[in-house]
């Protein structure tokens, strides 16, 4: 799996994922929409720690800096 995700695309993502478990923690979030907010959260953590977006793949797109 080649990487295809930049240091500053990892830290938004993570930042994200950070808030919307925050938002379902203080009930800012609930039912339905917590459910997607833990899972798109658990989503960008994940391709954040493995530098990975496959949702890239077909557009092409990559955020790394070219080596």
């Amino acid at each position: 799996m080649k990487k295809n995700m930049g240091s500053l695309d990892k830290t938004i993502r993570l930042i994200a994922a950070v808030v919307l478990v925050a938002l379902g923690l203080t009930g800012t979030l609930t039912g339905t929409a917590a459910i997607v907010g833990y899972g798109v959260a658990a989503v960008f953590a994940l391709t954040s720690f493995v530098s990975f977006c496959p949702a890239y793949l077909p557009f092409g797109i990559s955020t790394c800096k070219a080596r």
